[in-house]
């Protein structure tokens, strides 16, 4: 036999698997597809938490706008009580949102929290430190009771913000301290992104809904879709409008459909289960037939089947494109992709400047020997002295492992852990604020 017929009668080698792509690629490659932006909306500071700014606030004014006190008690000459027990008139009294005359040299100013300092003072005297001594007629006397410094629990004018002064910055996600700060200097409306618009579907047709079939009456290998509520719970709070498009059959034909029908009122269509290589896993196929798909093998773990692509909608590109994410069904597996991939996107989408977490060193109370060939994240939890203690069961399908835990030890690919080490740990309320 020749060596060309030799050679054709073998079987062909298998098709070699693409490498297993990174978690930090694949997040770079996710945030460059966050294009175009969100458009720009105005909204009451009132109902501004949570949104993310599109423009920078930037004070008009000095706050505060005078030096004022930061006590109730007396305004004071610091010069004339430089020892204990002096006592002086009291000249005038002032209330926030009045102003004092200026004070004669000798005399106090009964003053109170937030009231402007008069001119010649410079310190505060606090009323726990006093004696009140009434004389008749006037205001009476004071008995300062302790030598005050000067500048003694005075805010000064501009301490907290001068008057140009950029005090939130565009990409900046508002928090209820924010909206008192945009408040402080004037914004009763802000420049803030659309919320994303989100359509949510769950493929496989072994999936029930809770409420619907008794856990009794449950046909063998069905399953309550638990995807689909802690999903719309973190959409939600990631002020996120969800379209619930619910449960798509495991028919090619239904899939394109559902994926047509949210393409073309919704940013980002999430599906969780069938990104996966089975025959009846038709997101891949489906999303191919309306626009593009790229399937990627995550080195992570769980989490490791992941899909990004785009729909053009009915109008062609001039109406845009909604984005696919298709994440894994095993529910640890959908939780964690989701916290890690597709919150940045949408805070990107949004044009928010901070969507990694920030994880913070910790230390390991656990042996954890088996090291694996992915970045592992392993859910754990602080104890009472200071360190982590791990669930016993990491597995992708145990979802009591997400509530018991307090967050993630995010463990570099072939790295084991020894009790005593310190490890990276990210907590939940970083992810699900």
């Amino acid at each position: 036999m020749s060596d060309s017929a030799a050679s054709s009668a073998r079987p062909a080698a298998p098709a070699q698997r693409p490498p297993l792509m990174a978690l930090d690629e694949a997040l770079a490659i996710l945030l460059q597809k966050a294009q175009p932006k969100l458009p720009v909306e105005e909204v009451g500071t009132f109902d501004a938490d949570g949104r993310v700014l599109a423009q920078d606030v930037v004070s008009a004014l000095t706050v505060p706008p005078r030096d004022n006190s930061s006590m109730d008690g007396y305004a004071v000459r610091a010069a004339d009580c430089a020892a204990p027990g002096a006592v002086l008139r009291v000249a005038q009294r002032i209330p926030a949102g009045t102003v004092g005359a200026p004070l004669a040299a000798g005399t106090a100013a009964r003053i109170f929290t937030g009231a402007q300092v008069p001119e010649g003072a410079d310190a505060i005297v606090m009323q726990e430190d006093t004696e009140a001594l009434p004389q008749e007629g006037g205001l009476g006397a004071v008995r300062i009771a302790v030598a005050p410094a000067v500048g003694q629990w005075i805010r000064r004018a501009g301490e907290d913000v001068a008057a140009g002064d950029v005090v939130l910055r565009r990409g900046e996600r508002l928090t209820p301290a924010g909206l008192g700060l945009a408040a402080s200097v004037g914004f009763d409306r802000l420049q803030v992104t659309r919320r994303p618009r989100v359509a949510l579907l769950s493929t496989g047709d072994e999936l029930v809904m809770p409420g619907e079939v008794a856990p009794e009456a449950m046909k063998p290998g069905a399953i309550y879709n638990s995807n689909r509520f802690f999903m719309r719970a973190l959409l939600h709070r990631l002020g996120c409008e969800v379209s619930d498009m619910g449960i798509v059959p495991d028919r090619r034909e239904a899939t394109i459909e559902a994926l047509r029908s949210a393409a073309e009122h919704n940013d980002l269509i999430i599906t969780t289960g069938g990104v996966s290589v089975g025959e009846e896993d038709h997101i891949k196929a489906a999303v191919q037939a309306l626009g593009e798909l790229q399937l990627w093998s995550l080195s992570m773990k769980p989490g490791k089947p992941f899909a990004y692509g785009s729909i053009a909608r009915s109008g062609g590109e001039a109406q845009g494109r909604c984005h696919v994410t298709g994440l894994p069904g095993n529910p640890v597996s959908s939780f964690l992709t989701f916290l890690l991939l597709v919150r940045p996107f949408l805070l990107t989408l949004q044009g928010a400047t901070r969507v990694a977490p920030e994880p913070v060193s910790m230390r390991a109370d656990f042996d954890w020997p088996r090291a694996d060939k992915r970045r592992e994240f392993l859910r754990a939890r602080r104890n009472a002295a200071g360190g982590l203690d791990l669930f016993p069961n990491q597995s992708s399908g145990v979802l009591t492992s997400m509530v018991w835990g307090e967050g993630v030890i995010d463990n570099p690919a072939g790295q084991t852990i020894r009790a005593g080490d310190s490890v990276r740990f990210i907590p939940l309320t970083s992810l699900l604020a």
